[in-house]
């Protein structure tokens, strides 16, 4: 989760207006941890996970907001140094705030999550972290603190968005075809469900997407498959 020193966890003085008014009171450490995903066409939806050094225990990336620092600087960086993965920009995804979630001291966790193309996680394993694996989100194994409950909120999270919008996360190129997202979209899907139906795919895309009046050049045999691009808000107004 988090890096082997807690913030100094003291009581912190706010003045309210003049020297004459200042109260003491206790001060949660916050943290933020990252559910980074990726897709993998026989796996479906994996979480990167990381083994600690100083407990063996695996968890998500994570650690500590330093004095001054963002929430984002921090997932960055927590990404970098743990994980050796950069150029990736996580969004906020839920605040865990129990304050018996980590026995060590009152720590809220700002969660984040991303999901990346398998491309962009080349340089998974080469941070501090003692070890690092792929698994998935549906059997993440046994986690530390409420990180299982992080990779619970994060899966149905990206699950709702591709039930909604037509490869959201953008894992495909500007264009592709109906079979590329389809498969996609399998990837994402609970492994307990069934694929997508081919006919029943395209029906649920049909007025998400919009045809480019190219043919695809995969180079595969048979009759080359029509191209597709995401339909924009701006499309869907007109």
């Amino acid at each position: 989760m988090h890096d082997n020193e807690l913030p100094d966890p003291t009581g912190s003085t706010v003045a309210a207006g003049t020297d004459k008014f200042r109260y003491e009171f206790p001060r949660a450490i916050v943290a933020v941890d990252t559910a980074l995903l990726t897709i993998d066409p026989d796996r479906g939806l994996l979480v990167a996970e990381m083994e600690r050094g100083d407990t063996g225990k695996w968890a998500l990336p994570g650690t500590f907001l330093r004095d001054r620092e963002t929430l984002a600087g921090a997932v960055e960086r927590s990404l970098d140094e743990k994980l050796g993965v950069r150029d990736i920009r996580p969004a906020q995804l839920w605040v865990f705030d129990d304050p018996h979630r980590d026995e060590r001291h009152w720590v809220l966790s700002v969660a984040h999550v991303a999901v990346v193309r398998p491309e962009q996680l080349e340089s998974l394993g080469r941070g501090t972290a003692k070890s690092t694996r792929l698994v998935s989100v549906d059997r993440p194994g046994e986690l530390a603190w409420d990180h299982p409950n992080i990779v619970k909120r994060a899966k149905e999270y990206v699950r709702s968005r591709y039930e909604e919008l037509p490869d959201p996360d953008r894992l495909l190129g500007n264009t592709f075809t109906l079979r590329e997202l389809r498969l996609v979209h399998d990837a994402v899907a609970d492994n307990d469900e069934p694929p997508w139906d081919r006919d029943a795919f395209r029906r649920r895309m049909h007025n998400l997407l919009i045809p480019t009046g190219v043919k695809s050049d995969s180079g595969s045999r048979g009759r080359p498959a029509e191209l597709f691009r995401r339909r924009s808000a701006r499309d869907r107004t007109l």
